[in-house]
Order: C-alpha cells, then structure tokens, then sequence
C-alpha cells in the first residue's frame, strides 16, 4: 500500500525512513517535545517566569524572549540560564519503558549520531539502558572559559558508531549554564558563529546533517531552536544533495496545516501530524516488523 497516509507521511516516506535507520544514515535532532510530560515546555517555563518577574509584553509565552527580558532586568546574561538550571533540578528521567517514549524508541535504533536542543540528559540515559555506550559532546558557539575546559569527545579520529553513538548537544548543557542557548541573543550569536566559523562543528556532524536524512521529533515551526536549525544548518546546505527529512508537528487540525505543509514540501520535509509519543509508537512498531521482514 505505497500510497496509504499515517499521521501524513505515506508507506513510500516510512520505507525510505526505515532503510536509512537501517543504513544508520538517519540523524535524529530532539526537541522539548520529546520530553513532554517530564520537563515543562518553554511555554510553560515563559510564562512562570512572566508571571515571577513582571514582564510587561504579551507574548508571555516566548521562553527567548522572556529570558531576554530576565537577562536585561539583572543587567547579567547568565543569570535565566542559571534560574533555568535550577527549575530543572531534580526532574527526570521520562520512563523509557512506557511505549512510545521518544528517548528509547530512537536509543533502540542502530545510529551513531543524536543531535538536540535539549539541555537534559535523557537521550544519553537512554542509550546507556539499551546497553550503548554513548558519549556526550556539546557545540562551543562561544568562547567562555567553561566551555573551553570541556575535554573534546569528537576527536579527529573519533568514529561514533551504532554501538557507541555521539549525542550533541547544539545548544548547550544544563551542567555548563554558559553553554546554553535561550534568550534571542544567544540565537543570534549562535546562528553568526555557526555561519562564521566552518570549524565549529566536527567533521562527524557535518557528515550527519549532509549525509542522513533528519528526523526532527519534538519541534514546533514556531520554535526559535527549530527555526535556527534550519536556517543556520540545514538549508546552508547543497540542495541537490538533500536526502528526504522527517519533521513530528503537533495539532493535526491545525488551521495552518496546508500552508505548513507548503513550507516544508519547498525544503524536502515530509510532516508526521502527531505527538512525539505518537510518532514513536509507530516508529518502533514499523521498525520491528521492518527488521524481522
């Protein structure tokens, strides 16, 4: 049935998925939608500290933008990061044994490399329960001294491989609050580095986002991270080279749908209408009877 729709990708989009899971060409980028349910979203987080801090604009639930907000008022750039820190402490992990939890759904698959925005470590705990032994490593878009200290895991000689994958961490760790990207300056500034200097990203991530289809679980196109994703790293890229991309969009129903459809179809994105969870539980169940076949 190569024609048949499930969640808005047809049997010819999951077959080409699954082959290049297979292959271990399929690189996975993890938004705050993955954790869902674990951590709170940026929305939520926004507009505590809206509320906590009085910040007089509307748009209460843009976590850059209130974060921007929280940097000027404390005359001090670091501080939303470390208030960010400390909200989080504590929470987690997801339960990777429910069906369709994102982490474990893709820590089960055969790939080397995991990108995300996330700040957490639950891709990492993941892949160490399916018995991997991944290393953590984290993009140094600025010059901070605490960056600098981190000991390089993407060596020159470094090989990630399905059995001991690489999980990157583009906008920063929760350990290392100078390493986080959050408030519209630190887009900016992230987005100018990435774009300035070619030697930001190891060699082996630049062979995943130009020699793997993408798989984004846990975005929305609204999302500033999201938004950065494309402009600064996927679409830089040669388009004639570009392998099909999955991106996970919520609210099938959306009113917005056929225009977001439109926008993705230019850059060779299929959209999967569903929650991360959904879209793992038909992931994984798809994998099983394409590995067993």
């Amino acid at each position: 049935m190569a024609g048949a729709i499930a969640g808005g990708l047809v049997d010819d989009d999951w077959e080409l998925l699954l082959q290049r899971i297979k292959s271990g060409s399929c690189t996975p980028f993890l938004g705050a939608g993955a954790c869902a349910g674990t951590l709170p979203l940026g929305a939520e987080i926004a507009e505590k500290w809206a509320a906590d801090y009085e910040y007089p604009l509307s748009d209460s639930d843009d976590l850059a933008r209130v974060a921007q907000f929280l940097a000027v008022r404390r005359n001090d750039a670091i501080f939303p990061k470390e208030r960010l820190s400390a909200d989080f402490q504590g929470r987690g992990p997801p339960d990777f044994a429910r069906p369709g939890e994102p982490h474990a759904t893709l820590a089960a698959l055969p790939l080397p490399v995991y990108m995300t925005t996330n700040y957490d470590d639950f891709m990492l705990a993941a892949l160490e329960r399916a018995g991997k032994h991944p290393k953590r490593e984290l993009c140094r878009w600025n010059r901070s001294p605490a960056l600098k200290e981190q000991r390089p895991v993407l060596t020159a000689a470094f090989k990630p491989t399905a059995a001991a994958p690489v999980v990157f961490h583009l906008h920063g760790h929760l350990s290392i609050p100078e390493s986080i990207v959050l408030t519209e300056d630190d887009y900016l500034d992230f987005l100018v580095a990435i774009a300035g200097e070619p030697k930001l990203l190891p060699h082996q991530i630049k062979k995943a986002l130009a020699g793997a289809s993408l798989l984004f679980v846990g975005y929305r196109l609204a999302d500033w991270n999201f938004r950065v994703l494309h402009r600064g790293l996927v679409m830089a890229g040669e388009q004639s080279l570009r392998r099909l991309s999955v991106t996970v969009q919520l609210r099938p129903n959306d009113p917005e749908r056929e225009y977001l459809e439109k926008y993705f179809g230019v850059m060779n994105v299929r959209v999967y209408w569903g929650s991360a969870q959904d879209f793992a539980e038909e992931l994984a169940a798809r994998w099983r009877e394409f590995a067993d076949a």
